[in-house]
C-alpha cells in the first residue's frame, strides 16, 4: 500500500491509499478519484510533508503539529513561486499548446517557454515527434473572489 497527498483543481487536499503507484496512475486517468469536498476528478499529487525516501527505505520524520505546518506552509509558498515563474516566464498558448509545440520543433515558430492544454491525444503525437514537455498541474487562481 502506498499514501499520496492529493489535490483537486479547487485546491482541496486530501490523502489517497493505493496498491501501488500504477494503481494510482490508472484509477486518476479512469476519473475514479474524487475529491471529497467538491467531487472535482481532476486530481494531482502533491509534495509528501512526512515522509523523505533514502537510497532503499522510507524514513519518517517526528514531526510536532507546528512544524508540519511550518514545512506545509513552505512548500506552499514554493508551490506559489514556481507558479508565479511559470505564469510569468511562459507565453500562454491555450489549447494550441501541442500546434505551437509542433511550429516550435520545426522552425516555423520562434523557440520560446510556452504553456497550456494538450488531451491525451495530442501528448501522443508529441512524443511520437521527439517533443519533450512536462505536465504541470497549476492550481486554480482564487483572484476573482477577491
Amino acid at each position: 500500500m502506498i499514501a499520496y497527498d492529493l489535490q483537486c483543481a479547487n485546491g482541496h487536499a486530501f490523502e489517497g491509499w493505493f496498491e501501488d503507484g500504477q494503481a494510482y496512475i490508472e484509477q486518476n486517468e479512469k476519473g475514479l478519484i474524487v475529491c471529497p469536498i467538491c467531487n472535482d476528478t481532476s486530481i494531482y499529487k502533491k509534495l509528501s510533508t512526512f515522509a523523505i525516501k533514502s537510497s532503499n527505505s522510507i524514513v519518517k520524520e517526528d514531526l510536532s503539529i507546528e512544524d508540519l505546518h511550518a514545512k506545509q506552509m513552505a512548500l506552499g509558498k514554493m508551490e506559489k513561486q514556481i507558479v508565479e515563474y511559470i505564469e510569468n516566464t511562459f507565453d500562454d498558448v491555450g489549447t494550441e499548446f501541442s500546434n505551437e509545440a509542433l511550429k516550435i520543433h520545426y522552425g516555423v515558430s520562434e523557440p520560446r517557454n510556452i504553456r497550456g492544454v494538450s488531451t491525451k491525444e495530442d501528448e501522443k503525437v508529441l512524443k511520437e515527434e521527439g517533443i519533450e514537455f512536462i505536465k504541470i498541474p497549476m492550481p486554480v487562481s482564487n483572484d476573482s473572489e477577491s
